[in-house]
Order: C-alpha cells, then sequence, then structure tokens
C-alpha cells in the first residue's frame, strides 16, 4: 500500500487539490485529504504534476518499431509486449490491438495471440480491434481491396464464440448481405463499429437499430457530409446515444471539424491514435510494411507511394494536448475523451476510465508541458522520470 500525494488529480468527475490516492495492491484504495493519510504510509511525491486515470486506446495497429500487422510473426505475443511498454510511456496503460482487413489465417492467429496476452496481462490489452474485412473497399483506404468481403455464417459463428477475445469490430453495414448478422455479433458482446464505410444516412440509421453504436475514426473513410446527404456523418452527429473517435494529429482531421464535433457529440467523442510502427519512437522510421505496402514516414505523416495516409504516429498524451491547444476541448474533458468515454464505449467503466474506490489503479502523471512523469499499470509503476 502505498499513497500518491502533492498532485491535482482529476479523477473523471472532480479536480481536487490538497488530497492523496491511495493505492493498495491492483486497486484504488481510497481519495482522502492528505492530512488525512495514515501515519508511516509509503508516500510518492508527485511534485505538483497531474494525476489522472491511465489513458485508453482503442485503436493501435502499432508502435515503437513493431505492427500487428501484415504477416504470421508480426502477430506475436512479442509484438504485444512492445506496444505495451511502448504505450505505457506515452501514459497509454490499456489499448485495443487492432488488425486491419486480413485473410483468415492471421484473424484466428490475431485471436489465439490475443487469448494468450490477456491471460497473463490483465487490464493492459483489452481486446482486440477487427477494423476489417467487411468494409467497402469504395472507402478502403489503406486496406487491401482483394481481402475485403462480406462475412459468411461460419466466420460470424467464429466471431461470437470468440467474443471473449474480440472487443470491438469495425464494418461497413451497407456491404452485408444481411443485417441480422450485426446484432448476432452485438449480443455476443462486440462492440460494433461503422467504418470505411460508403453508407447514406438511411442506411446508417438503419444500422444502429441492428446494433451498431460506434463510428470509427469520424471523418476519415466515409462519405463527407452535403445538403441533400448527411452520410454517416450526419447521422452519426443525429444520434446522440452513438458514441465516435476521432484522430486529432491535424493531418487526420481539421481542428474546426474537431470542434463541431465535440459540441455536436459532447461525451460521446473519444480520442483515438490510429498509431502504427513509428508511433512512441523517439526517431521514427522513414518506411515501414503496412497491409503489405511501404509506408512513408516524414513529419509525423504516414502515407503510402499515392499519398493515402495510412495510420499515425500519434500519441495519446499528443492527442490530448493537441485537443486543448487547437481543438480549444479543457483539459479535464480531453482527459475523460482519452480515459472515461473509451472505457464506456467497451463497456469497461465499471473497473477502468476514472479514478474512483476499488477500480483498478491504472495512473498516468504528467505536468502542464505534457510530459508523462510515471505511469502505473495495476498498481505497480511501470514508467517514471521522477527518479
Amino acid at each position: 500500500m502505498y499513497a500518491l500525494i502533492n498532485s491535482t488529480i482529476y479523477t473523471g468527475k472532480k479536480i481536487l487539490d490538497n488530497h492523496a490516492l491511495i493505492v493498495s495492491d491492483n486497486f484504488i484504495k481510497a481519495i482522502c485529504l492528505k492530512s488525512e493519510l495514515p501515519k508511516h504510509m509509503e508516500v510518492h511525491d508527485l511534485s505538483g504534476f497531474l494525476l489522472t486515470p491511465g489513458f485508453i486506446d482503442l485503436q493501435v495497429n502499432g508502435c515503437g518499431g513493431v505492427q500487428f500487422n501484415d504477416h504470421i510473426n508480426a502477430i506475436s505475443m512479442c509484438t504485444l509486449k512492445t506496444m505495451q511498454i511502448t504505450n505505457q510511456f506515452s501514459g497509454c496503460t490499456s489499448f485495443l490491438p487492432t488488425l486491419i482487413t486480413s485473410n483468415d489465417v492471421l484473424m484466428q492467429r490475431a485471436v489465439n495471440v490475443m487469448r494468450t496476452f490477456l491471460s497473463q496481462n490483465n487490464n493492459q490489452a483489452l481486446g482486440l480491434h477487427l477494423e476489417g474485412p467487411f468494409l467497402n473497399s469504395t472507402k478502403k483506404g489503406i486496406h487491401n481491396s482483394t481481402l475485403i468481403r462480406v462475412p459468411t455464417e461460419e466466420m460470424i459463428n467464429y466471431l461470437c464464440e470468440n467474443s471473449d477475445v474480440i472487443r470491438k469490430i469495425t464494418l461497413a453495414p451497407e456491404q452485408l448481405l444481411d443485417m441480422t448478422c450485426i446484432k448476432k455479433l452485438q449480443k455476443s458482446g462486440i462492440c460494433i463499429a461503422i467504418g470505411h464505410s460508403n453508407a447514406t444516412y438511411k442506411q446508417t440509421r438503419f444500422s444502429f437499430s441492428y446494433g451498431v453504436s460506434f463510428g470509427t475514426h469520424l471523418f476519415n473513410a466515409m462519405p463527407p457530409l452535403t445538403a441533400r446527404e448527411p452520410g454517416v456523418i450526419g447521422a452519426i452527429f443525429d444520434a446522440p446515444e452513438i458514441y465516435c473517435s476521432v484522430i486529432a494529429d491535424g493531418l487526420h482531421v481539421h481542428w474546426a471539424n474537431i470542434r463541431y464535433a465535440k459540441k455536436i457529440k459532447g461525451d460521446h467523442l473519444i480520442l483515438v491514435t490510429d498509431a502504427t510502427s513509428p508511433a512512441g519512437l523517439n526517431k521514427g522510421k522513414s518506411c515501414f510494411l503496412f497491409s503489405n505496402k511501404t509506408i512513408y514516414h516524414s513529419n509525423n505523416r504516414c502515407v503510402d507511394s499515392k499519398g493515402v495516409l495510412s495510420g499515425s504516429t500519434l500519441t495519446m498524451i499528443q492527442a490530448i494536448k493537441n485537443s486543448v491547444e487547437y481543438a480549444g476541448i479543457p483539459l479535464d474533458e480531453a482527459v475523460r475523451m482519452a480515459t472515461l468515454y473509451p472505457a464506456k464505449v467497451i463497456g469497461m467503466d465499471h473497473c477502468l476510465g476514472s479514478l474512483e474506490i476499488n477500480k483498478i489503479a491504472n495512473l498516468t502523471v504528467f505536468n502542464t508541458d505534457y510530459q508523462i512523469k510515471k505511469t502505473i499499470v495495476n498498481g505497480k509503476i511501470v514508467n517514471t522520470s521522477l527518479l
């Protein structure tokens, strides 16, 4: 048991000064006035920095020089461990490894590797995000169009049978021959997202009634909102209950669009990175492989040979900083967009996403210059620049 003292605590509901947060084993034991701390308790002085819940990223293709994609050897425990460690240095304690459109062999490999990782690493990787393969090739982005397909009954059954591992699936509902498969996937406990879709407003709203509850990287890989056809964006804006994510790197979405989206979606807009191999590296690779294509990385922009954006080099702490400095979102709300709201999306807010008694002690400490000073996972300090 130990206490974290001398910080401004962002609980997810309140901002507290002159308080201490007590950690016991994996959990938050108490939040109390510093003056009420038991005598002789071990303390860690946070030097006036900000203490928040650990960041939760629902879309990570790779980081730290690795990718959870493309070939069977890359879809491994080693890759996931590298991603976990790299994320921790940017304050991200939990994430969804993302497998983009792949063949059945790689999908099954990802499920098996993810299951093993989950059994050995609690509250870190939270499950698998399958971005594809049931997409619309018109809005494929970096995805391999030859692997995009409609689901078979056998594949839907397989996904449902592995819903303990598969946390989220991004699909294009207008491409499905039978939308009841969405309901079946959703009832199995998987969060179903619309993305890489060319759906109309009507088709998108219809998919919500079958269980789609999320929009993957709003504005990207979907038709623009126009006067006579609001499309996917308009449907998401018109449905308050639908969550959506945004990539706040200044390259994927204009800051004004993030401001508009925030005003409309409120507490249903979350931050994701869509990170790729160079993310989290001090000196990123000039090129890397993604979807069996060479991706060129320069000035934080990742593009293929045709100039198509192919993920990002964003980290969660950078996304928070950008949201505050360029989109005008208050810091406490930007933190919730990276913690509480993502936890709610995937049904993990009972144990993660805010600082409350008996929740998991996944915590992040950073200063007003958005430099990560300490990261705590399951009550254990895993990264610090204070020592």
